[in-house]
């Protein structure tokens, strides 16, 4: 039986004024909000807590736990920041949020602000896609207009600022202290941790940094309760998530499902397969998570199942690839990216990235030895948990998850293309 889809967010994304203040209120847009006055903050974050809300940028953090480390009356101000600069190979989900729903995020944006007695808040979006940012700023004006930013929301005693801010297209700024660097007016490059960015985040004051999707999931939790979230997906992975389904598949698109569909489930809904040609491999969440194949189609996409298997859930992204799809093209184009990508502030990653792109073109070129394939091995390895932040970890893991799967392909190109040279 196939796992039904639960449209939450993606509701009413078929509306003409679904990106409107009119359309957003006319199916209860910002009620939560008066409920969640009413709750009170520590109130607020007992219900993220309670319905087991974990971060939808990758790393599955449970958001409750994470707004209760900011420290209180502690005298400094406190800041929210979205994390929206989505630019992973593969990760297209925020970005039609905030173009078809912006005022759930804005709505999302001033409950979690009262919840971590922020009164400033900050919506960093990346740079190159200016639709969503024009959809989100004009949210943002309208909310004002409407009296729900600014002094005294809705006579709650509540004050908020929320800046929109356009990010200048570096990949790095996915990275939540490069992002804080980057909103300082600093080259976009990750802090040494410790501190954390709860203590000495955003103009060295305790900030909470969490994904698009996971602050425009707060609304309908403090609607309609902690409960009616955790009745959907596992006990350790509860509630509701955005799939955003792209590759060879018939109807590439965003799939709400409840966290435990399988990707046989989402491929399904997809349309099936593109061509006649059988699924090669796929990756759950964004070119930084290790692949899967067919093998693999019935595993349940949760953060503890995908961990057993190998691999992370990540964004909730899944790329599909057909048997027409070389894994050795695949693996140098996604490693290329992040050689691209690197701020260069780390050896590990700086010059790791370079060495690994320099042996994967010499395999293409023929110009490569089979025991090249473990001069990469151990060059991803001397990458993975040596960088200052997790751009090195996911340039670190494309080529040994693809050599797992398929060594032989690999020891193919190198054969071949020798024996063409």
């Amino acid at each position: 039986m196939t796992t039904p889809l639960v449209p939450n967010l993606t509701l009413h994304w078929d509306d003409a004024d679904s990106h409107t203040l009119t359309g957003y209120q006319r199916h209860g847009g910002y009620s939560a909000l008066k409920k969640a006055f009413t709750a009170g903050a520590d109130g607020v974050i007992q219900i993220v807590k309670d319905s087991g809300l974990r971060g939808r940028g990758g790393a599955g953090f449970p958001t409750g736990m994470k707004w209760g480390f900011v420290p209180q009356n502690d005298g400094k101000p406190h800041y929210l920041v979205v994390n929206a600069d989505e630019s992973e190979p593969g990760a297209c989900k925020d970005i039609p949020l905030m173009i078809a729903n912006p005022h759930s995020l804005v709505e999302g944006v001033i409950i979690s602000s009262f919840a971590i007695r922020a009164n400033h808040a900050f919506i960093y979006i990346r740079g190159e896609t200016p639709h969503p940012i024009r959809r989100v700023r004009a949210a943002v004006a309208a909310a004002y207009q409407a009296g729900l930013l600014g002094k005294n929301i809705q006579g709650s005693g509540f004050d908020l600022d929320v800046v929109v801010h356009s990010g200048a297209g570096a990949y790095i700024c996915g990275e939540e202290t490069a992002l804080l660097d980057s909103l300082e007016g600093r080259r976009g490059q990750p802090r040494l941790k410790p501190p954390f960015p709860a203590v000495a985040g955003l103009y060295a004051s305790p900030t909470v940094i969490n994904n698009a999707e996971t602050i425009a999931s707060v609304p309908a939790i403090i609607n309609n309760g902690a409960d009616w979230y955790k009745s959907y997906g596992t006990e350790k992975s509860p509630g509701i998530k955005l799939f955003a389904v792209s590759g060879h598949v018939k109807r590439p698109g965003i799939y709400e499902a409840p966290l435990g569909i399988t990707m046989r489930e989402l491929i399904t809904y997809a349309g099936g397969m593109k061509s006649d040609l059988p699924l090669k491999f796929w990756i759950p969440g964004g070119s930084s998570v290790p692949m899967l194949t067919a093998d693999h189609l019935d595993i349940p996409l949760t953060y503890e199942d995908m961990a057993a298997a190998g691999t992370m859930l990540g964004t909730g992204t899944p790329m599909v690839f057909d048997t027409s799809t070389s894994v050795v093209k695949a693996v140098i184009r996604w490693i290329e990216f992040y050689k691209h990508e690197s701020c260069g502030k780390c050896t590990p990653c700086r010059e790791g990235t370079y060495w690994m792109v320099d042996i994967l073109k010499r395999m293409e070129k023929g110009k490569a030895q089979l025991s090249d394939m473990d001069l990469l091995v151990d060059i991803s390895a001397q990458i993975s948990g040596r960088s200052f932040c997790a751009l090195g970890d996911a340039a670190a893991t494309p080529f040994p998850a693809a050599l797992k799967y398929f060594k032989e392909e690999f020891e193919e190109v190198i054969k071949m293309a020798g024996a063409q040279a």
